[in-house]
């Protein structure tokens, strides 16, 4: 039955980490929605909580040493008071994962046909070994591998960094999944074949109908995919709205260093200056002020500030949009290494 709710939605999702210097918490009461067969964007440095966040929605983080608190409903049902039976029916069937880098995720003593025939297998074990072998042979053709029933049984070592990253998409696919999360999946690769499998992934949600979870630093990858974009930084939300949002009207001061450091942007040479704060002892306030040229006073104290809305989709967290100040002083325009000015940057 169709319906217009979330396929996800996630509410105060807190993940910390027990350490001998004391508690680190990666993520810090998030909020976010995916709907249904729509791709939204995690961004942000690396450090920002982005992956931990996406490993805390299926509980793939390490429990001890984590400890995930806050909601997260998958089409409705309470993942995280499930029992591990229950979720793993969800976490590898209807969600999915693929990751960062396939070299380390693909077991090079066994073919990828075989690893393929057993993710097959055990999602369905009624499936017949040549039967899983046709299932792996029409998934390897959907990921575009060419000649896949003669590649079938080579190894991993045999197969270029692109096609391995092919090979674990095909892998999530196994299933169909309602949910892909991809974590950083083309950061390895190089520019021509980071723009086939982004082709790829757009072309395999609209055949599968899926919704992704996107996880990446890189606001050029989040311009051609997604549709809905969430700013990460030290473990908190600094901004939402939609990509078209995002890239006209970028509100939060954190979002706009990263428009800048973009190629052909003021900042593309030498990136944010300053760091990331610890995440075992933050700052008060908003947690980007040590490196905002915007910072008053009122940014270093407290809590980090409500979102405030700026549309039904867009919001920002940041003081400077609350009421009595004037938030046009975070708003300058955007300088071009080229002596241009933009107010955000397209996302064509």
């Amino acid at each position: 039955m169709m319906t217009d709710e979330p396929l996800l939605t996630v509410e105060g999702l807190t993940t910390e980490f027990t350490t001998d210097k004391g508690t680190l918490v990666a993520v810090d009461g998030i909020d976010f929605e995916i709907p249904r067969g729509e791709t939204v964007c995690l961004v942000g440095e690396s450090g920002s909580g982005k992956t931990v966040a996406s490993e805390s929605i299926t509980r793939i983080v390490p429990t001890p040493p984590g400890e995930v608190s806050g909601s997260v409903k998958f089409d409705g049902q309470e993942v995280t008071t499930m029992s591990e039976s229950e979720l793993e029916e969800i976490r590898g069937g209807r969600i999915a994962h693929i990751f960062q880098n396939p070299q380390d995720a693909l077991n090079h003593c066994y073919t990828v046909g075989w690893q393929i025939v057993e993710a097959v297998q055990t999602h369905e074990p009624d499936v017949s070994k040549q039967e899983a072998r046709e299932r792996a042979v029409e998934l390897l053709n959907d990921v575009g591998v060419a000649n896949a029933a003669a590649r079938l049984d080579d190894y991993p070592h045999e197969f270029s960094g692109g096609q391995k990253q092919r090979v674990m998409i095909a892998m999530a696919l196994v299933t169909n999944p309602d949910l892909l999360i991809a974590d950083e999946p083309t950061t390895a690769l190089d520019v021509t074949v980071q723009a086939q499998i982004l082709n790829l992934l757009e072309d395999l949600q609209e055949e599968y109908n899926m919704s992704i979870l996107f996880v990446t630093h890189d606001l050029g990858v989040v311009a051609g995919i997604a549709d809905h974009v969430v700013v990460m930084y030290a473990g908190k939300v600094m901004e939402r709205g939609t990509v078209t949002e995002i890239f006209e009207d970028p509100s939060h001061p954190y979002t706009r260093a990263l428009l800048e450091c973009l190629p052909g942007q003021a900042r593309a040479a030498e990136g944010i200056p300053g760091t990331l704060p610890s995440p075992i002892n933050p700052p008060d306030g908003c947690r980007f002020a040590p490196r905002c040229d915007y910072a008053v006073e009122e940014c270093t104290a407290g809590e980090q500030p409500p979102e405030e809305p700026l549309s039904d989709t867009h919001a920002v967290s940041c003081v400077h949009y609350q009421q009595g100040y004037d938030p046009s002083t975070v708003k300058e325009e955007i300088v071009q290494d080229d002596g241009a000015t933009t107010g955000g940057v397209t996302s064509d």
